[in-house]
């Protein structure tokens, strides 16, 4: 899927959703560094994680979020209250237990309950959204999805992928 398309396709309408049944805020920046996470992740295609021989990887969603990473683990077990109240109205609103299992089993084809954890990972940030290709590799890389494998090559492509799919579609 195009970054133009899974922006107005997927991105769009999860972020309305997740805005109106749990309060979970989204922005241009937060829209871009999402978006380049998905493309870094997934190409914006693959909803379960492929590893090398072609078997399904621990990692599910368009954002590669595993049971005991951030946005299942980490988001569940986040303690601020603002955070705690929208992860609750997220889980109900989506019919998912708060527990890491059925996350993790549900974000796989769940968009809209998969891009509200992945921005209520980046609300966990104490740093600011970035808006610059580095910081937001190292964001990426440091502080939030932390992956394995990350392939630093493709992020200057995904981040003016991202950035190119977010200024079209406000201009």
């Amino acid at each position: 899927m195009t970054p133009a398309a899974f922006l107005h396709g997927v991105m769009r309408p999860t972020a309305a959703w997740c805005q109106r049944e749990a309060g979970i805020p989204f922005s241009l920046g937060s829209d871009r560094f999402l978006l380049a996470v998905a493309l870094q992740e997934s190409q914006c295609t693959h909803r379960a994680q492929i590893t090398r021989s072609g078997a399904p990887g621990p990692a599910r969603s368009f954002w590669q979020g595993e049971r005991t990473g951030g946005m299942v683990q980490g988001v569940l077990q986040f303690r601020a209250p603002s955070i705690i109240a929208k992860r609750t109205a997220l889980y109900t609103a989506s019919g998912v237990a708060p527990d890491e299992m059925a996350i993790w089993r549900a974000i796989e084809w769940h968009d809209a309950l998969a891009h509200g954890l992945a921005r209520l990972l980046l609300l966990t940030d104490p740093h600011p959204i970035p808006t610059e290709e580095g910081a937001a590799w190292r964001c990426y890389l440091e502080r939030l999805w932390r992956p394995g494998q990350p392939r630093p090559e493709e992020w200057p492509r995904n981040w003016l992928a991202a950035s190119i799919a977010v200024a079209a579609e406000t201009a």
